[in-house]
């Protein structure tokens, strides 16, 4: 019995189990869907060219046994038991396999990182002691700078082939639910019927994603169970009507008959059987939205029972009918009875929708993330829902995603070729996954490197013979996702380098301190009311922008906040630890320095939010300093400009860091705050109310400095960013120049400025021009 609630301890768990079964129900129509649709075009797809369905039974009987091992071994063991396991902090997905990795070894190319993240709740899980073998993998790793572009590349590929398969899986999954209606037409009629079908239903999927999935999941699930119970009746109808003995296909001994009767054309239509396990990926990325266990209950016990009873359905009855044209009519509509095939093509056609929804979600997701890691030109993210985080919509990527869709299915209008295509970036995306994994068992579970080793092997192998059969078929299709996937990686990495490169210059050409506490009145440089919020991707230092603003305008304002935007490499940052506090230079300067952290899944606030909780933050930042000032020796300035500190709503946290090298020493003390952030009812001024306690009131250079931030309040805030031009040096390498003056002035003159992704109002923002030459 727990004495505080009065409830006892089982109906805790009862509560418990029915919000883990709650989640399982839930999962069905956002993780399992892109899954749940694949008996749809696996068979038809397998027998589409290279090997024909004959008398003996030998290809049906090897197909079903290659596909129930091949979901077997990889979404249920590798997947469900294994990687589902390698969450960050519950997030899924590539960038999450590669944060983990970075915490725990020294290998990110992020240049901004500080001691002071490592202190973060959300950054490290207290790990086992580290095995000298282990050791030395890290050693080995954090020594190779090449192997940290290495990873960086290979994650790439990763995030380029989700991507595609983006464009893939929509276009495949629509087309082979339409493709119901050759049964009902004439092969003239269908082949212009179902591509213009297929395109208004792609059109439509996308032109109600700004809605948002939180307003249409409800319809997820419940489309999803009906579509799992409808194929598990027609498998289980088949199984009984035709060929009860079908249960002796999921032998492995059929495997090694199916490939020793076909040879190189039972191997080259492994391309088509791999598409049983498409949506794996999508599985693990959306695990963020549920939890492990509600997954590995919905995928054990409805989705994969479900689809290997669809699977020896249709090998039932295709195995008493070998008269059926494999090139036509070899689908999965052929199994169904003529009674039901209307209702049937009708739920295919929402699961097919459905299933989409999951991939299209997960492409919105993955570029977030990649955008969060510095990998991927600013986009406009739109959060649809207030409750779920993960929840975005991107429209330039949505528009972009809805074109390409229509022009693969205009252009491909098959399943052969879309299927080749899809195989190729599935089977990329899953060898990744694998690498990535292996390296998270040693850094972060501290396992045995034979045991990464084994499950490289293990399962990378299976992966690797997959994947050299739908290699094959490049020139059938497959060359499209690497098409893609080439495209996608060189603008991730030539953002990357130069986003890399701009924060190299800047940190080379920041201006010290001493310049800074120089300017004054004496020298024709005034100090004007209002907030000025400098920003600066500087997590120290005066950067080169302030210096060129002051050079072109010798004024500034009365408060001056150096503002820098981080992401550090964790799903999310708690509130009470995102704002990190210092001062720049001595008291009566009233500069400071605020650094923002985000996570790759965090929603950026409001522009009106910011400067409240900021304003706030700065406040309880000038209470506190006092409190843990007054028993230190008066600190030099460079001294004062490194020290930061925590600002939170429940506690303090004290950060000292010497940037570069050096130690942290954190203290910890519980204060409430005495700063009341109200509501000016003017445009985006706040005000603050400093409570009176009962103990000795603030100092008198404490009042004066909260007075001077009150009054900067009411004057206005204005933002100042860097508007820069990027160009290579004279006798650069073609390469590089080709890269910088064409690639990024052309992705960074065509995506969104920075204005829009840091939310700063029109009317307040202030430019300042900024060359950079490398």
């Amino acid at each position: 019995m727990d004495p505080e609630s009065g409830k006892s301890d089982d109906h805790q768990k009862k509560v418990s189990w029915k919000a883990v079964l709650l989640l399982a129900y839930q999962s069905l129509g956002v993780a399992y869907g892109d899954l749940s649709i694949s008996p749809l075009y696996v068979y038809k797809s397998t027998f589409a060219e290279d090997i024909e369905h004959s008398q003996t039974n030998i290809e049906i009987y090897g197909a079903l046994s290659f596909v129930f091992w091949t979901l077997t071994l990889l979404p249920l063991f590798k997947y469900v038991f294994i990687v589902l396991r390698a969450d960050d902090n519950g997030e899924g997905g590539t960038f999450a396999l590669y944060s983990l990795i970075c915490r725990h070894a020294n290998v990110s190319l992020l240049p901004n990182r500080q001691l002071a993240d490592e202190q973060l709740s959300t950054y490290t899980i207290e790990p086992p002691t580290e095995t000298e073998t282990n050791s030395r993998i890290k050693f080995f790793l954090e020594k190779h700078k090449i192997l940290h572009t290495v990873l960086l590349i290979v994650v790439m590929l990763g995030t380029g082939m989700v991507i595609g398969d983006g464009v893939l899986t929509p276009t495949m999954s629509v087309f082979s639910a339409v493709s119901g209606l050759e049964l009902s037409m004439s092969k003239q009629h269908h082949e212009y019927a179902v591509v213009p079908i297929t395109c208004f239903i792609i059109m439509c999927l996308f032109a109600l994603q700004h809605y948002g999935t939180h307003r249409v999941s409800f319809l997820f699930a419940p489309i999803i169970l009906v579509w799992l119970i409808c194929i598990s009746a027609l498998g289980i109808y088949n199984i009984a009507t035709w060929n009860p003995s079908i249960f002796q296909a999921l032998s492995p001994y059929y495997m090694f008959n199916f490939l020793k009767k076909t040879k190189k054309g039972g191997w080259m239509s492994l391309g088509g059987i791999l598409l049983c396990i498409t949506g794996s990926e999508a599985m693990f990325a959306d695990l963020g939205h549920f939890s492990y266990l509600s997954m590995q209950i919905a995928f054990t016990l409805i989705v994969y029972p479900s689809l290997i009873l669809a699977y020896m359905g249709q090998a039932a009855y295709l195995s008493k009918h070998h008269m059926i044209d494999s090139g036509y009519k070899i689908g999965f509509y052929v199994y169904v009875p003529e009674v039901i095939r209307w209702p049937v093509l009708i739920l295919a056609i929402f699961a097919a929708a459905v299933g989409s929804q999951a991939i299209i979600s997960c492409t919105f997701s993955i570029i977030n993330q990649s955008q969060a890691h510095g990998c991927f030109p600013r986009v406009k993210v739109i959060h649809t829902s207030d409750k779920i985080s993960g929840q975005i919509y991107i429209p330039e990527i949505n528009w972009i995603l809805m074109i390409l869709c229509i022009a693969v299915a205009v252009g491909f209008r098959n399943l052969k070729h879309l299927g080749n295509a899809q195989g190729l970036a599935l089977m990329t995306v899953m060898l990744v996954t694998t690498c990535l994994t292996s390296l998270v068992m040693i850094l972060s579970w501290k396992r045995s490197p034979l045991l990464a080793l084994s499950f490289l092997i293990f399962f990378g192998s299976i992966e690797i013979f997959y994947f050299s059969a739908s290699l094959t078929k490049f020139l059938d299709g497959a060359w499209l996702p690497i098409l893609l996937a080439i495209l996608l990686m060189s603008i991730m990495f030539i953002w990357h380098y130069a986003t890399t490169k701009k924060y190299e210059h800047d940190f080379q050409n920041k201006v010290s301190l001493e310049w800074l506490l120089a300017l004054g009145q004496n020298i024709g440089v005034a100090r004007v009311p209002g907030i000025g919020l400098v920003y600066t991707d500087l997590i120290s230092g005066v950067p080169s922008n302030f210096s060129r603003f002051i050079t072109n305008l010798p004024a500034y304002h009365r408060i001056v906040v150096f503002v820098c935007i981080k992401y550090v490499p964790v799903p999310f940052v708690p509130p009470a630890e995102r704002y990190l506090l210092g001062r720049v230079g001595p008291e009566e300067h009233r500069s400071y320095r605020c650094i923002v952290r985000y996570g790759y899944r965090d929603v950026h606030q409001d522009v009106n939010s910011f400067e409240t909780e900021l304003v706030a933050s700065l406040a309880d930042f000038i209470r506190m300093e006092v409190k843990y000032d007054s028993g230190r020796e008066r600190q030099s300035m460079d001294e004062a400009d490194r020290r930061l500190t925590v600002i939170g709503s429940s506690c303090i946290n004290e950060i000292e860091e010497t940037f570069g090298f050096g130690s942290v020493s954190v203290e910890l003390s519980s204060s409430e705050s005495n700063a009341e952030i109200k509501p000016a009812g003017v445009g985006k001024k706040v005000r603050f109310l400093i409570e009176e306690r009962s103990g000795p009131s603030l100092v008198s250079p404490v009042s004066e400095e909260l007075n001077d931030l009150y009054e900067a309040c009411e004057a206005g805030t204005a933002f100042i960013l860097g508007n820069s031009h990027v160009k290579t040096k004279p006798g650069s390498h073609i390469f590089k120049k080709f890269a910088i003056d064409i690639g990024y002035n052309f992705l960074k003159r065509n995506c969104r400025g920075p204005e829009v992704a840091l939310r700063v109002p029109p009317a307040s923002l202030l430019e300042v021009g900024m060359v950079y030459v490398f």
